[in-house]
């Protein structure tokens, strides 16, 4: 059974960054919520809502295809058009590369794209994901949900950049995601976001030279490695010689 056509709809306010800290303002709603009247009338709407989306949830995993990339964000169920060849591009030369040190070094385990990530509320797929080996040892053969990884990366798009520097952002660092990558295709840019005290601090954003993971022990790539096949090669045959 193919999931509904739901384009995602990154263009309205819902989806954007908040002006504030997310947490700052769902805990000033919550004590404007505990000195109203109208507070039990909020949390019977909460629960019908709450009632709703795991019934939506479930109907989620039941048509979710390996063939499909698809998402469930804050109750809608979002299914994302294929991508650009240069996003297509940056992905794999990232995640090939990735996987080469993880392996090289046993690492852990890295996945790219079609891997469901299950959070509190919402299940994605990001484009790459690392676990180190601690929850990487839990893992089985058949298994297809996953808890919150060490690293992600996301390469932007023009239909989930919104997505992706909005409730992606909050919710890995929610989740404890201690390190997430934002992957440019278009202005060839890394920017690199580091968990601290529950929120993401940009580390570095670069165009030229190289990067490397707080996460990911060694691993330190050229910048143009990313976008560029022969940057790519060179940097992977240098990880080989390790």
């Amino acid at each position: 059974m193919n999931l509904p056509e739901i384009a995602p709809p990154v263009t309205g306010s819902n989806w954007m960054k908040p002006q504030i800290p997310a947490a700052v303002a769902a805990s000033q709603a919550i004590e404007q919520l505990l000195r109203s009247p109208r507070l039990p009338e909020a949390m019977r709407r909460l629960q019908a809502v709450t009632r709703a989306e795991a019934k939506k949830r479930r109907y989620f995993y039941d048509v979710i295809t390996e063939q499909q990339k698809a998402e469930f964000i804050n109750g809608e169920i979002v299914v994302h058009s294929p991508v650009k060849m240069r996003h297509a591009v940056a992905s794999e030369n990232l995640f090939t590369l990735l996987q080469m040190c993880v392996r090289k070094h046993s690492l852990g385990v890295v996945f790219h794209e079609k891997i469901l990530i299950i959070l509190t509320r919402n299940d994605y797929e990001p484009d790459i994901c690392f676990f180190g080996p601690e929850k990487a040892e839990a893992f089985t053969p058949s298994q297809s949900k996953f808890p919150a990884p060490d690293l992600i990366v996301e390469v932007l798009s023009e239909s989930t950049e919104v997505i992706d520097r909005g409730i992606k952002f909050e919710d890995y660092a929610t989740h404890g995601v201690a390190e997430y990558w934002i992957v440019d295709p278009v202005a060839e840019t890394i920017e690199q976001y580091l968990l601290q005290e529950g929120v993401y601090r940009l580390a570095v954003k670069v165009k030229t030279g190289t990067i490397a993971s707080a996460v990911v022990t060694g691993f330190e790539i050229p910048v143009r490695a990313v976008f560029d096949g022969a940057e790519q090669l060179a940097a992977l045959q240098a990880i080989l010689v390790q």
